[in-house]
């Protein structure tokens, strides 16, 4: 390697550091639902919400609202997890962008 791709490399790197910190938000989704909000305001302790997925189907895994895989929930000690299934392509990505 030569001098020019070292330093070339290590601006690479350096880069790469700037973004590695950046918090995002990671979301799984389990369903959606919508409802009036007369329906809304009766919800108690206790009511049970209707989901648009059928039990067993893939959750969304999202990253700052866009569609990054798909997965399965898991119990992780004790605590809910998401077993990733797939991961989405980034031309899938893309498309979803539109």
């Amino acid at each position: 390697m030569n001098e020019h791709e070292t330093k070339s490399t290590g601006v690479k790197d350096r880069n790469l550091d700037l973004i590695l910190d950046i918090p995002l938000k990671l979301t799984v989704e389990l369903g959606r639902t919508k409802m009036p909000v007369s329906e809304l305001l009766n919800l108690t302790q206790g009511s049970v919400i209707e989901l648009s997925k059928l039990a067993g189907e893939p959750m969304e895994v999202l990253v700052n609202d866009k569609l990054i895989a798909r997965g399965e929930a898991v119990v992780v000690n004790e605590k809910f997890g998401v077993r990733l299934t797939d991961i989405i392509s980034p031309s899938e990505r893309i498309e979803h962008l539109k």
